[in-house]
């Protein structure tokens, strides 16, 4: 299909294809959203943003749940067996995480293309080597602003990390917890609450409500119910990070900057607890 008469801004053009209706055009290339003739949609107008039925980020939070329920279960009981520590974080990440990657891929056959880069924004774009580092940034900030509040209020506070500078010394374990992560982590927890859950809650509830319920989720499944209490803190942190990574997966209809910025945001926490805390305690 030929582009529209250039230059054209973004937006919603006559079908080229000669099927009717509209067909969006992203300033580069046509892309697959059409809208049929008579909907609500006018040319020139904005994207909307891809959903997916409501049922599909419920499942997600389900799936979620019961996976990392399952590698805690499972991590316990082989721990008679005395594994290296390394052979524990393998399990405990493919189980935990492995669910959610075949989920995600069969949410996107059942309910959308079948292509991720489309139905849960999974791509990632040169711009986003500085919309990420961005992103990070604003995470940051909500982090400093939310835990000045939660110390204010006397609520407890204990990272998930703590305990984790005692196995910093096993380089096999090092590298274990950075792969899981640094880069599992990001991906895969992105391709799940930006992806699939923001837009699930987005077929039904409105901008600034889906934004925020997915973020609420995300700090929710940080909890550690063996940190009781002292966890609650933390969970309320990670929803405001959580707010600011839907918010940017939704301005830019795909996770690309999210992962980057999860990712930085993992790697300087591995950094500090894994490396820094252990460089100052024997120098």
């Amino acid at each position: 299909m030929s582009p529209p008469p250039s230059p054209l801004p973004a937006g919603w053009f006559p079908d080229p294809s000669g099927l009717g209706g509209l067909r969006y055009w992203d300033g580069r290339t046509w892309t697959p959203y059409t809208a049929p003739g008579g909907s609500d949609v006018s040319v020139g107008t904005t994207e909307p943003h891809p959903t997916l039925p409501f049922p599909a980020a419920i499942l997600a939070i389900v799936i979620t749940v019961v996976s990392l329920v399952g590698s805690r279960l499972v991590v316990n009981a082989l721990g008679s067996l005395d594994l290296p520590i390394v052979a524990y974080v393998a399990i405990a990440g493919v189980i935990g995480y492995g669910p959610l990657v075949a989920f995600c891929i069969w949410a996107s056959r059942r309910w959308a293309t079948g292509r991720l880069r489309d139905d849960i924004g999974f791509r990632v774009k040169w711009i986003d080597s500085a919309w990420g580092p961005i992103t990070y940034v604003a995470c940051f900030m909500s982090q400093i602003v939310v835990a000045l509040a939660v110390q204010a209020t006397n609520v407890p506070m204990k990272s998930n990390t703590e305990g984790l500078d005692n196995l910093a010394g096993d380089r096999d374990v090092l590298v274990a917890f950075l792969i899981t992560a640094v880069v599992a982590a990001p991906i895969v927890e992105e391709m799940v609450f930006r992806g699939v859950v923001l837009r699930g809650l987005l077929s039904r509830w409105s901008t600034p409500v889906a934004v925020a319920v997915q973020g609420i989720l995300f700090g929710m499944v940080h909890y550690d119910p063996s940190r009781g209490t002292g966890n609650i803190g933390l969970v309320v942190v990670l929803s405001a990070v959580g707010v600011v990574l839907g918010a940017s997966a939704y301005t830019f209809r795909r996770i690309g900057p999210t992962m980057i910025a999860h990712a930085i945001m993992n790697s300087i926490a591995m950094f500090i607890v894994l490396v820094l805390k252990d460089w100052l305690t024997n120098s």
